[in-house]
């Protein structure tokens, strides 16, 4: 515990609003409590091709309400190989790093976990991403912020679907994970969710088509998780005009829109909880944790945990948006 004197600090896999929030907290509770800072760029790549500078409380002013991440981030071949992390190590030592804090998604805390048990190397990880698809956290930064995104871009699809009386599918991030798809769907009112989740006990479209979901309605829309499992917007789409091609039938990507601008109150207070968290972690000898958020408690999550588990989707909420979308 008493060894630890510098930490180094990189955001890695996809940006996700709120990741500069826990740059911000992790610098400055880490200085708060006697370490050195050392800001790593451009992820596990930075730490092979040696991009790292000091940082202090200067460094992160003005940061918070900023979206996508100051320390960049990029994907990184070499890290995924035993020479590649051999160097990143070599650079850790070369700088006097003893810790590192890793924010990101699943990709980066399957890194973790990876280099912490090969060099037995401290690590702490912050779950950064929009997807929420980490287990043993009810929430994982950036994810409010683009459900609030999907929901301001699905208002405004609304009001030309009504308009012209059409069938939107609306398809969202989330990998493999429906999260973002069906508490959008609530939030905004939407007919139905296609979801990866239960894509493998029904036929969702079927269902839905039978169910009678226009009814009295004079526009319709449904969110689609984007994966190879639901098929996507676009193929469901083409399902429609062949098999049902009485609907008007529209197609909206959202993309990366979801993960840019400033994260909301929410991402903020959770990430800054998180970064503080993290080095109180290091400092009372935790290491290969991530720190999670259950029941608006701080958790730290192992990362085998953290990264085998599949995490569950309320069901609860299937039964909620299906009763609301009569």
């Amino acid at each position: 515990m008493s060894s630890i004197k510098c930490v180094g600090i990189l955001t890695s896999g996809g940006d996700a609003p709120g990741m500069n929030a826990a740059v911000r907290a992790v610098t400055r509770a880490a200085i708060y409590n006697g370490l050195e800072v050392k800001a790593i760029y451009r992820g596990y790549k930075g730490l092979i091709t040696d991009e790292i500078e000091n940082f202090r409380t200067q460094n992160v002013s003005n940061i918070i309400q900023q979206g996508g991440t100051i320390l960049k981030t990029a994907r990184c071949k070499e890290f995924m190989t035993p020479e590649g992390r051999q160097l990143a190590y070599e650079t850790l030592k070369k700088h006097g790093i003893d810790a590192l804090i890793c924010i990101g998604g699943d990709g980066t805390l399957t890194g973790a976990r990876i280099f912490a048990s090969e060099f037995d190397f401290p690590i702490v990880g912050i779950p950064g991403t929009i997807d929420n698809d980490l287990f043993g956290t009810d929430n994982t930064i950036g994810y409010d912020t683009a459900l609030n995104t999907i929901m301001d871009a699905v208002d405004k699809i609304r009001d030309t679907a009504t308009s012209h009386e059409r069938l939107f599918f609306i398809e969202v991030m989330g990998r493999d994970a429906g999260f973002l798809a069906l508490n959008g769907a609530i939030a905004t009112g939407a007919e139905a969710a296609i979801i990866p989740e239960i894509a493998t006990e029904n036929d969702q479209l079927t269902e839905l088509i039978r169910n009678g979901f226009r009814k009295s309605k004079n526009s319709s829309i449904v969110l689609v998780a984007e994966s190879p499992i639901t098929g996507g917007a676009m193929a469901l789409a083409d399902r429609v005009k062949n098999e049902y091609p009485q609907y008007d039938v529209r197609v909206t990507i959202l993309g990366h829109i979801q993960r840019g601008g400033s994260p909301s109150a929410i991402d903020r207070i959770l990430a800054s909880r998180m970064g503080a968290a993290s080095i109180d972690a290091l400092l009372e000898g935790q290491r290969n944790v991530m720190i999670g958020i259950q029941n608006d408690e701080l958790v730290y999550v192992p990362f085998n945990k953290a990264i085998k588990n599949d995490k569950p989707i309320n069901r609860e909420l299937l039964n909620t948006l299906r009763i609301l979308s009569i």
